[in-house]
C-alpha cells in the first residue's frame, strides 16, 4: 500500500481512501465511533468517481457476488441468499421513547399494522448483541450522499457506513453519492446510516451464492430523534440501501412533519397535451401496482406526451406562491423486474440495457436476463439459469426470477426523463393520484370532492398484497397512502399533517383522484386495457384541472360524465357501465371494513375529519340504495 494511504484514524483503522481530518467534527465522530464499535480492517471514504465504481464492481466480481452480463454494456447480475430477498417488515422498527409517537395503540391490543415500535432500551440491547466486531476482516465504506439534486433547498444529506461493496455500487446508482454530496454537507446536519451484513471474517459458515447476510439477526431500526438509521443482517434492497425507504420515507416523513412538507411514496410525471400545455402529477400506488409503468407511460393518444420525474418517491413542499413543488429525491430506479416488458413498459426496458445491476432475475446462456412477463421468446438453443443458480425450464413449477427481483438503473438513462427532473426548486404538482389493485367494486377513476375527502381516500386505500414484502397470496390489505410499511411516525398524526395543508396561506391545493386499472369482470377478465391506454384517464384528470372535462357526482366521488372519458379508437370494446358501476352491496361492506380498520388501527388518534368523511360516504351509499 502506498505510504500516503497508510493514514489511520484514532482507532488505528487503515484509511484506504479519503481524508478523515478534512471532515466535519460531527461526521468524523460518527465514523470513528462506528469504526470503534464495528472494528473493520480499513476505511474507504467514497468519492463517487468512475474509477472507484470500476474498482468496486471488479471486487464484487472477484468475490463472486456479481457476474458480468456480456449481452449488455456494463450490466451485472447478483444472486442473493434465498433468505434475503425482500424488505423484512417484521424486523423493521421505529425507536421512540413513547410507543404512541410511532404507532397508534390498536383497539383491543395486539400488533399494529401501521409500523413496529421498539423502545430505546430494547434497541440498545439488540444493537449490543449485533454490532460489536461485526465488520472484522472487512472494509467500512463511507458513503456521503444527497437525496435530491445536490444543493437543492428541498434536498437532504445522508452518510451511510457499510461493509457491503454491493451497497456502494447500488447507492452510486440510487443517490448522488461522493465528493459533491460531501461538499454540500460541509459542517451541516446529515442523517446517520450504519449498515452491516453481519458476517465478520473469517466466516463461521459458508455463504449461499457468495452473498453475505445474517437473516437470523436481521434488524432495520430508525431513530428519528437522532436522525439515525441502523441496519444489520440484510444486504438487499430497502434493508441495506438506506437512502431508499429508510431515509426517503421513514425518517424524511418525520422531518417533513416537523418542517411542514410531505415525504411520500409517490411517482412524479409530467404530462403535455397536444397544444403544448404541461402539468405535473404525483401518484401513490402500493408496490407492483403499476407505479413504474405509469411513471414511464407510453401514451396511446396522438399528441400527448408523458415524461418521468421519478417512479417511487416524492418530496413536496409549498413555495412562497403557494404552489406544491416536488422533487424526486432518488437518482435511479429500483424497479420490480417481473412483469416489465416491451408491452408494459418499453421505456423501462430501454433504460436498463446499460449500467444496471440486476438482482435475483434469471440469466440466459447468451449473457442476458429473463423474468416472468418479459414476453420475449428465447432464441433457439438459449437456456435459462434461475435466480437460485440452477438450470431452469418452464416445467420446474416455480418462477425463473424471484417475484421481487429488481433492476437498479440510473434515472438519467430513461428515454423519457423529464427535462426538469433535477430542477432544484422542484416541479409544480397539480394532481395527486391514489390507487391500488382492486379486482372488484372500485371504479376506474374518480375525483375527490375536496382536499379533506381526498385525504380520506388516501387513508382508506386497499390493495392486493404484493411480493415486495413477506405477505403471500391475493389478500386485500389496507395500505393507506401506499405508506403502510413506511410511516416514520403515528399515522393519526400523519393524517392530521395532511389535513393541515388546507390551512396553509395561499396554498394552491392539487386535485386528488383515485384510479383502479385492475377491475375484473364476473368472468375474471380485466375490464380496462391499461398500459398506454391509461393516458385516457390522465387526459380526463388534466382537463378536469383546466375546468374543461365534465363530471358527475357519485357515492365515492366525481366520475367522468357520459362521453367525458375519451374511448375513441380503443382496439377493444370497454364496458364502461361495468367499469364504473358502484354497487351498494360492495360499498356498504367497504364502509364497514374501513370503519373497522380505522377503529382498530388508528383508534383514538383518528382525526375527527376522517370520521366525518366516513359518515358522509356511508350516507351517500345509503342514498344510492334508496335509488335502486
Amino acid at each position: 500500500m502506498p505510504p500516503e494511504l497508510q493514514a489511520r484514524n484514532q482507532s488505528g483503522t487503515h484509511v484506504l481512501q479519503g481524508d478523515l481530518a478534512s471532515l466535519s467534527a460531527s461526521l468524523r465522530e460518527f465514523i470513528e465511533s462506528s469504526a470503534n464499535l464495528c472494528q473493520p480492517d480499513a476505511l474507504h471514504i467514497c468519492d463517487g468517481s468512475d474509477e472507484e465504481n470500476r474498482t468496486i464492481l471488479t471486487l464484487l466480481q472477484e468475490q463472486g457476488v456479481i457476474k458480468k452480463l456480456d449481452k449488455y454494456k456494463n450490466c451485472w447480475l447478483a444472486r442473493t441468499d434465498p433468505r434475503d430477498v425482500a424488505r423484512v417488515e417484521s424486523k423493521t422498527v421505529i425507536v421512540t421513547r413513547e410507543q404512541r409517537d410511532t404507532v397508534p395503540s390498536p383497539r383491543g391490543g395486539g400488533v399494529s399494522q401501521l409500523g413496529r415500535w421498539m423502545s430505546p432500551e430494547e434497541f440498545d440491547k439488540a444493537a449490543n448483541l449485533r454490532f460489536p466486531g461485526c465488520m472484522k476482516g472487512r472494509i467500512m465504506y463511507v458513503i456521503p450522499y444527497s437525496m435530491g439534486p445536490v444543493g437543492s433547498p428541498l434536498s437532504k444529506i445522508g452518510v451511510e457506513l457499510t461493509d457491503s461493496p454491493y451497497v456502494v455500487a447500488s447507492m452510486r446508482i440510487m443517490t448522488r453519492m461522493g465528493k459533491a454530496a460531501l461538499s454540500a454537507l460541509g459542517n451541516g446536519e446529515f442523517v446517520r446510516c450504519l449498515h452491516s451484513v453481519g458476517c465478520p471474517l473469517p466466516l463461521k459458515k459458508p455463504l449461499v451464492n457468495n452473498w453475505p447476510c445474517n437473516p437470523d439477526l436481521t434488524l432495520i431500526a430508525h431513530i428519528p430523534d437522532q436522525r439515525k438509521i441502523v441496519s444489520f443482517g440484510s444486504g438487499y434492497g430497502g434493508n441495506s440501501l438506506l437512502g431508499k425507504k429508510c431515509f426517503a420515507l421513514r425518517i424524511a416523513s418525520r422531518i417533513a412533519k416537523e418542517e411542514g412538507w410531505l415525504a411520500e411514496h409517490m411517482l412524479i410525471l409530467g404530462i403535455t397535451d397536444p397544444a403544448g400545455l404541461k402539468k405535473y402529477f404525483a401518484a401513490a400506488f402500493p408496490s407492483a401496482c403499476g407505479k413504474t409503468n405509469l411513471a414511464m407511460l407510453n401514451p396511446s393518444l396522438p399528441g400527448w406526451k408523458v415524461e418521468c420525474v421519478g417512479d417511487d418517491i416524492a418530496w413536496m413542499k409549498f413555495d412562497k406562491e403557494g404552489n406544491l413543488r416536488a422533487i424526486n429525491p432518488e437518482n435511479g430506479f429500483f424497479g420490480v423486474a417481473p412483469g416489465t416488458s416491451t408491452k408494459t413498459n418499453p421505456n423501462a426496458m430501454e433504460t436498463i440495457c446499460q449500467n444496471t445491476i440486476f438482482t435475483n432475475v434469471a440469466e440466459t446462456s447468451d449473457g442476458g436476463v429473463h423474468w416472468e412477463g418479459m414476453d420475449e421468446k428465447l432464441p433457439k438453443g438459449v437456456t435459462l439459469t434461475s435466480w437460485k443458480n440452477k438450470p431452469w425450464t418452464p416445467d420446474d413449477g416455480e418462477p425463473c426470477a424471484h417475484p421481487n427481483s429488481r433492476f437498479c438503473t440510473p434515472a438519467g438513462q430513461c428515454p423519457i426523463i423529464d427535462p426538469q427532473w433535477e430542477s432544484p426548486e422542484g416541479v409544480p404538482i397539480e394532481a395527486i393520484i391514489f390507487g391500488g389493485r382492486r379486482p372488484q367494486g372500485v371504479p376506474l377513476v374518480y375525483e375527490a370532492f375536496s382536499w379533506s375527502h381526498g385525504v380520506f381516500v388516501g387513508a382508506a386505500m386497499r390493495s392486493e398484497a404484493t411480493a415486495a414484502a413477506e405477505h403471500k397470496g391475493k389478500l386485500i390489505m389496507h395500505d393507506p397512502f401506499a405508506m403502510r410499511p413506511f410511516f416514520g411516525y403515528n399515522f393519526g398524526q400523519y393524517l392530521s399533517h395532511w389535513l393541515s395543508m388546507e390551512q396553509r396561506p395561499n396554498a394552491k391545493l392539487p386535485k386528488i383522484f383515485h384510479v383502479n386499472w385492475f377491475r375484473k369482470s364476473s368472468s375474471g377478465q380485466f375490464l380496462w386495457p391499461g398500459y398506454g391506454e391509461n393516458i385516457r384517464v390522465l387526459e380526463w384528470m388534466f382537463r378536469r384541472i383546466s375546468g374543461e372535462a365534465a363530471a358527475m357526482p357519485s357515492a365515492v366521488g366525481y366520475v367522468p360524465a357520459n362521453g367525458a372519458l375519451n374511448v375513441s379508437g380503443l382496439r377493444e370494446t370497454v364496458d364502461l357501465h361495468e367499469l364504473f358501476n358502484i354497487s351498494t352491496e360492495f360499498w356498504t361492506q367497504e364502509v364497514e371494513d374501513i370503519r373497522a380498520y380505522f377503529n382498530r388501527e388508528i383508534n383514538d388518534d383518528l382525526p375527527i375529519e376522517m370520521e366525518r368523511q366516513l359518515e358522509l360516504l356511508e350516507q351517500r351509499v345509503r342514498q344510492l340504495e334508496l335509488l335502486e
